[in-house]
């Protein structure tokens, strides 16, 4: 008899990806469910980015004592960045733990799941040699949604101040181009549009000769893929190569996140960035010369220790020179074990204050870009039906949600689409005979 797997995932898309590959490499044991109380197997893949990321998972834990009351058979698991960091730590505070596995050996979790159970936890953080992908099962057959993500690259060398990416996920590693390409060649098989290349640093890939932008191409010359898109990005490795890409390959979609974390030069040293405002102005610059219609994306992160209110109103106006057309932005919160954990803090009552400040200001570029796009024409890859009969939702190529009354459109089909209205965070439009 098959037994059931309750995934949760917390975190960023490559957590979203390890969680498919682990009810992969679980496939022929458990099948999925949404219910952890209809569960055999309950498994948190976690993110250590966000603050008091241990004590929420410590939370969700405890919410399952119950259950484990319950059916005593019930094998619960902790994996991802959480896990990494704490290892033995969580089984100790909560010993109803049966597994606990890192990012880099969730390919070993049937052995681990075998394990799990006994008087003594399955416990593995070790950062292995192998690859984990060349020992993950092929993946299955089925049909999938016209959407997919696909990690080509994790680790990050940067060891920016306020990070945890390196010791949680270890140096940066590059999958080889062969591997990504057959993946992706099975996902289009099945159904896949679209694929977003994923990595901690994903434009610091270096599995194909030509780098990222070289396995672009490459990716482009799949019959049936029809867009590619690339996250996260770090400034100092958009080379040349990646920017003409964006000019002139036409399934790599006008859409960039390039987080810059700080318009402030001092604020930027200090957090170990290795590029200053002007820089990263510049590569913008040459971004939108190679594409002018590029919507870009950016990281923000207010109050870092040392950060005066001279500091951020460099950010502020690196922010007003760029123009953004999506945005995320945080307070800082001090992560264990990294250099601005240690230093001095900026009050809270402050950080507030600022968040609110820069929120409003990106706030507006956003949903002016959104206006922008009124009157004009978009193309949209349809995903779902929409909340209303007849309407079906997608997203266009930079990446805004769209909903168009459209009862003759199959999911996965690209339309071309007038935009008429603009929403809070999407967009309505027609489609276009």
């Amino acid at each position: 008899m098959v037994k059931k797997l309750y995934i949760k995932t917390y975190g960023c898309q490559m957590n979203v990806y390890d969680s498919e590959r682990m009810a992969e490499a679980l496939g022929d044991r458990y099948e999925p469910t949404d219910r952890p109380d209809d569960a055999d197997m309950i498994l948190l893949n976690t993110c250590h980015i966000r603050e008091k990321a241990a004590e929420k998972v410590y939370s969700e834990l405890g919410r399952f004592k119950g259950l484990k009351a319950a059916k005593p058979d019930l094998k619960i698991g902790v994996a991802g960045c959480v896990a990494q960091a704490e290892g033995a730590e969580i089984v100790r505070r909560q010993p109803m733990v049966d597994l606990v596995v890192g990012p880099q050996s969730y390919h070993r979790l049937p052995e681990l799941e075998a394990r799990a159970g006994a008087k003594t936890p399955a416990i593995d953080t070790d950062f292995p040699e192998e690859d984990k992908f060349a020992h993950l099962a092929r993946r299955p057959k089925a049909a999938r949604g016209p959407t997919a993500f696909l990690t080509v690259q994790e680790g990050c060398d940067k060891f920016c101040a306020f990070c945890v990416v390196p010791y949680t996920r270890g140096a940066e590693v590059s999958r080889p181009a062969e591997t990504v390409l057959a993946e992706a060649r099975d996902l289009v098989e099945r159904g896949v549009r679209e694929i977003t290349l994923l990595g901690q640093n994903v434009n610091a890939y270096h599995g194909h000769e030509g780098g990222l932008a070289g396995l672009i191409r490459a990716l482009a010359g799949i019959d049936g893929l029809a867009r590619i898109r690339f996250t996260t990005s770090h400034p100092n490795d958009m080379d040349e190569a990646l920017i003409a890409a964006h000019g002139d390959c036409e399934k790599l979609m006008p859409y960039l996140h390039l987080p810059v974390q700080s318009g402030s030069d001092r604020i930027l040293k200090a957090m170990n960035r290795k590029h200053r405002a002007e820089e990263y102005l510049r590569l913008v610059e040459r971004l939108r010369a190679a594409r002018p219609d590029l919507l870009l994306s950016g990281d923000f992160i207010v109050g870092f220790p040392g950060e005066t209110e001279a500091d951020f109103a460099d950010t502020m106006a690196l922010v007003e020179a760029v123009g953004y057309g999506q945005s995320y932005s945080f307070k800082y919160s001090p992560r264990p074990g990294t250099p601005a954990a240690e230093r001095e803090q900026v009050d809270e009552d402050v950080k507030d204050e600022r968040l609110q400040r820069l929120q409003a200001l990106l706030n507006r570029q956003q949903e002016a870009a959104q206006a922008a796009m009124v009157g004009r024409e978009v193309s949209v890859l349809f995903e779902k039906p929409g909340r209303l009969p007849g309407q079906m939702g997608g997203k266009s190529e930079y990446l805004h949600a769209v909903h168009v009354h459209a009862p003759g459109v199959a999911r996965g089909e690209i339309r071309r689409v007038r935009i008429t209205e603009s929403a809070s965070h999407s967009l309505g439009g027609v489609l276009v005979p």
